[in-house]
């Protein structure tokens, strides 16, 4: 495929901006290749600024499970910015989408709207912090909560692709307060909780690991974490901005039966724009400034056109079987996929919840940060060139989800297993 203008762009674009890029991972260094700038998308479609085409898995890295520029997202987006772009003012908008993620979500009675959900979370910790007068949190190995400093200790996502193991500028007297612990690890949980309880603010986890690659909760895990912080009087934040309203509508929560004090969402409830909320029970939430002492403020916040899609988007997966739909679909590409490996001979772990999903290029089981490191990066990356010539964009990392959209046709993910199997083969040099 010719890219020709994305190397111009790409070269222009490093004289004004640090690596080229505005978040690390687009610059496709961890899959050897300089990225494609994208001009518009459709559908299932990507088209980059050379007009090439291609099947798109990537989706935003989560929001798009709609598809991109759905026609009825797009129409009240254009309704929105007729009326003005921001006010810094309360709208309706605002309420009627508060309501729906209320509604979703049982274990939230208040929610505060935010721009991203690096937002979010650092909201949800700082007002962790407040309610309970206590400074320590743990988190998870592997797991990736966004950039705020208490966060880089062995993060997922872009930290762990770009191979950093934190990053300068965190000050230690940060990073002093949060523990890092395995995922998936009973043992390790209770006796870290019970030891530093009378100082632990918070956990926050992703229900389901999605930034070390797809990981889900071992059968016991989010409960036995539950009951834990239950016990000993520790905020449990679940970290739901990419699971939010993408496994279920009532998100990972729903789908495991487990309710949080807290939870923060992006993403999907922003239909494709800028946005985060955290929220939670009504106790908790309103220790928030004005109510109370712990401040949180931001001027586009509840952004009129961010409400917009929104609404617009779960209105739509409110319709009857959408889920069903979805989840049904991406089970029977994961299916297509591990058979391609079983045919071909690869090694690959496909771990699948939902409607996303990672291949790690290894045999073994994938449970925890550890296990994931175990997969074969560099032959990710020869697999994703492939992929990416014959029209399949995934996405540049081996330690990022996949996620599969209402847009996906059964000819679009027919292909897409014939394209792997294709590059599986050349893979072996067959």
């Amino acid at each position: 495929m010719k890219r020709s203008r994305s190397a111009e762009l790409f070269a222009a674009a490093k004289n004004f901006i640090p690596g080229g890029v505005n978040s690390p991972v687009r610059a496709c260094r961890s899959v050897g290749c300089d990225p494609l700038f994208i001009t518009r998308a459709s559908g299932s479609r990507l088209y980059d600024a050379d007009d090439n085409v291609y099947v798109d898995f990537v989706g935003s890295w989560g929001p798009m499970i709609l598809g991109h520029a759905h026609p009825q997202v797009v129409e009240a987006v254009t309704a929105a910015a007729g009326l003005g772009t921001s006010y810094g003012a309360p709208t309706p908008a605002e309420i009627d989408l508060a309501a729906m993620v209320v509604e979703a979500l049982p274990s939230v009675e208040k929610v505060r709207f935010v721009n991203s959900g690096t937002e979010a979370t650092m909201s949800a910790v700082r007002l962790a912090r407040g309610y309970t007068g206590k400074k320590g949190i743990v988190k998870f190995d592997g797991c990736y909560h966004g950039h705020a400093d208490s966060f880089l200790v062995k993060a997922g996502s872009g930290v762990l692709t770009l191979g950093i193991p934190g990053s300068p500028g965190v000050p230690e007297d940060i990073v002093k307060n949060t523990i890092s612990i395995p995922y998936n690890d009973i043992g390790t949980l209770e006796e870290t909780l019970r030891r530093h309880s009378h100082d632990l603010a918070c956990v926050i986890v992703e229900p389901v690991a999605g930034n070390m690659g797809v990981v889900p909760p071992e059968p016991g895990f989010l409960h036995k974490l539950r009951q834990l912080t239950r016990e000993l009087s520790i905020v449990l934040v679940f970290d739901e901005v990419i699971t939010g309203f993408r496994l279920s509508y009532g998100g990972a929560q729903e789908m495991f039966g487990v309710n949080p004090d807290l939870t923060c969402l992006g993403k999907i409830i922003g239909g494709g724009l800028p946005v985060g909320a955290y929220g939670g029970k009504r106790e908790i939430m309103d220790c928030v400034a004005p109510d109370g002492p712990v401040y949180q403020a931001g001027t586009l916040s509840g952004n009129p056109l961010a409400m917009a899609a929104g609404i617009a988007t779960l209105k739509l997966l409110q319709q009857p079987g959408v889920y069903e739909r979805l989840n049904d679909k991406a089970a029977q590409f994961a299916a297509g996929l591990s058979e391609v490996a079983r045919k071909t001979g690869v090694p690959v772990t496909l771990n699948r919840v939902g409607s996303m999903m990672t291949g790690f290029f290894t045999a073994m089981a994938v449970t925890d940060y550890e296990t994931a490191m175990q997969a074969d990066a560099a032959r990710y990356a020869l697999h994703y060139r492939q992929m990416l010539e014959d029209g399949v964009y995934l996405a540049p990392s081996q330690f990022e989800a996949a996620f599969v959209s209402l847009a996906h046709s059964e000819e679009d993910l027919e292909r897409t297993l014939q394209l792997t199997e294709s590059s599986f083969k050349k893979l072996l040099g067959k």
